[in-house]
């Protein structure tokens, strides 16, 4: 395991659904600063989206939050749930159970961790807080049977989950969009996919 070195300023650490309304204007804040330059050049507009999506995520089974606050304020967030069976529909789902196929998919991802959202506020970056982010969301799951996805498009991104150790099992289209859907280091499921 990975020895998280993050400042003592900075406590990282699990938040109860019931107890996330405190700090939505700092998630905001953090969701503005990570997704508002390239690739995902989000706006505000977005930002305030994102809260009305995690009121409904606050719902979803499994969900789990956790927060890098400095003092009182929120520099970074990761938000994480069971992925239902079966797979859903929505979103960039499709492209990845396409890519899986049905077998892998329900095999691989139902079930397991999801990892939604990791955001580090701009200003903040550099400091360990995404390796301790994802860290607290997906110690919990017992099997550690986690995944995400991310935009092909955010090289950078897809750079800092490989060097943790998260494993790549779907490729960018050949025009080089879509999502891309990464295994969690303790994944039990055996290489190669």
């Amino acid at each position: 395991m990975t020895t998280l070195h993050i400042p003592p300023t900075v406590r990282v650490e699990l938040v109860p659904r019931e107890r996330l309304e405190p700090h939505l204007d700092g998630i905001r804040s953090v969701y503005a600063s990570a997704f508002g330059a390239p690739p995902w050049r989000e706006d505000e507009t977005m930002a305030g989206a994102y809260l009305d999506r995690l009121a409904e995520d606050t719902s979803r089974p499994g969900f789990l939050a956790a927060l890098a606050r400095e003092g009182g304020t929120v520099v970074g967030f990761a938000t994480a749930w069971t992925t239902p069976t079966p797979f859903p529909a929505g979103r960039c789902y499709p492209q990845i159970a396409a890519a899986l196929g049905p077998d892998r998919t329900r095999d691989l991802l139902c079930g397991g961790q999801e990892v939604d959202e990791l955001a580090v506020h701009t200003r903040a970056r550099g400091l360990g807080l995404g390796p301790a982010l994802l860290h607290a969301i997906t110690a919990p799951v017992a099997d550690g049977r986690s995944w995400l996805l991310t935009s092909v498009r955010a090289v950078g991104t897809m750079r800092f989950y490989r060097r943790l150790g998260w494993r790549q099992i779907t490729h960018p289209a050949p025009e080089g969009r879509g999502a891309a859907a990464f295994l969690g280091p303790r994944h039990p499921a055996p290489l190669p996919l």
